[in-house]
């Protein structure tokens, strides 16, 4: 009769075990599914934060259009280049 409470107890100490690893294993996926979804919302959140480039007049330096200076519709990226005026490219 003890070995029988034995095995019993066994047998369900076995069960009570995969549970409890099985519940680990489901909640470390679903973390991993969530951060697999906030990694792929980034990328869209910086799309949306880009910003037009513009190009100086005078050195051809690309700069984003909030920091350029505009003078007579044409772009500059300091107020010295706007007064040197616009370099003839070849």
């Amino acid at each position: 009769m003890g070995k029988l409470i034995f095995w019993v107890v066994v047998f369900i100490g076995g069960l009570v075990t995969t549970r409890i690893l099985a519940r680990k294993a489901l909640q470390h996926a679903m973390d991993a599914h969530q951060r697999a979804q906030a990694q792929q919302q980034q990328p869209n959140e910086v799309l949306k934060s880009t910003e037009k480039m513009v190009r100086c007049e005078h050195c051809g330096l690309h700069l984003p259009r909030s920091e350029a200076t505009m003078i007579e519709n044409k772009m500059w990226c300091s107020k010295e280049h706007a007064s040197l005026g616009a370099k003839q490219r070849a």
